[in-house]
């Protein structure tokens, strides 16, 4: 990590001063060494700078860090404390640089329920081979912008169109809706099934991240609700054949399930599979990933 960007990064506590990443640093490195004078070879200082590094940080926090003999130095019960903590501090900004310095390497793709369903092993093969310096993460985020909106993601599959002018977003694909059935409900030896043949049920809805709303049912033929807001929760209510559900094709392929069937609706929308990032700091790989995804879902 560079040493400007660590020294720069301060916390401050009222009640004890500020304390610098450099101190913290400096203690660990005691501790982990041992002693001064290795502490003082591994950050490539004096043995004298080490102790007054050390002095600082201790008069700053108004405590006692370490027990110093002529052989030995050994963390006091405040000191081991603050020793987790300052190793967590550091892993934080470790973290922070380099999340900022090495995100070009790096694609994260977050999706809230079912990713790319069928294609997400595809996609993840042919971007291994396609971009092998640019590293893939898919990271489940059960949110509106499935993990956008929190930092993160750099580009996140959305089944709804997002309002937040900050987003801006690609259409990849077409997916059908099916309805999740417990497997000895009356509608499952169907083939498929229609909207009105649900009209009268219980649906089970995610409000924040799902694509299904009563809307899809002219009104005086709506469903009753109930709401989840976990793909597991969800089928597991939906096998004791308390209600149903209606979603995306892809779940179906990332999350079959045991006692429960999925059956296509017949007279319903398909579901728009969108790639969405952020407007004014899009990732360099999302026209790849855009192009990719879009020969995936129209060949498959």
């Amino acid at each position: 990590m560079d040493a400007v960007v660590m020294d720069a990064v301060v916390m401050d506590d009222a009640s004890a001063g500020k304390v610098e990443l450099r101190q913290l640093r400096c203690l660990v490195a005691i501790v982990d060494e041992g002693g001064f004078t290795d502490a003082a070879l591994a950050l490539g200082v004096s043995q004298a700078a080490v102790s007054r590094t050390l002095a600082s940080l201790e008069r700053a926090l108004g405590v006692r860090l370490l027990l110093r003999t002529s052989r030995h130095v050994t963390p006091t019960g405040t000191g081991l404390r603050v020793v987790a903590h300052a190793r967590r501090v550091l892993g934080e900004v470790d973290a922070l640089v380099q999340e900022a310095t090495s995100g070009h390497t790096r694609l994260r793709i977050g999706y809230a329920w079912s990713a790319l369903g069928r294609h997400t092993l595809a996609f993840q093969r042919r971007w291994a081979q396609a971009r092998p310096g640019t590293e893939l993460h898919l990271v489940r985020v059960n949110s509106a912008t499935a993990g956008l909106a929190e930092g993160v993601c750099d580009l996140s599959v959305v089944r709804r169109p997002l309002d937040d002018r900050r987003f801006d977003s690609a259409i990849v694909g077409l997916e059908r809706r099916l309805c999740a059935l417990a497997a000895d409900d009356p509608l499952a030896s169907r083939r498929s099934v229609r909207l009105a043949d649900i009209g009268g049920r219980t649906l089970l809805v995610d409000r924040r991240t799902g694509t299904t709303t009563t809307e899809l049912w002219p009104s005086g033929a709506r469903p009753a609700t109930e709401e989840t807001h976990d793909v597991d929760d969800w089928l597991t209510v939906i096998a004791t054949g308390r209600c149903v559900g209606i979603t995306a094709e892809a779940t179906a392929n990332q999350y079959p399930r045991p006692g429960v069937v999925y059956r296509p609706v017949r007279d319903a929308e398909p579901i728009a599979v969108r790639l969405a990032w952020w407007r004014d700091d899009p990732h360099p790989a999302a026209p790849a990933a855009i192009e990719l995804l879009t020969g995936l879902y129209r060949t498959g």
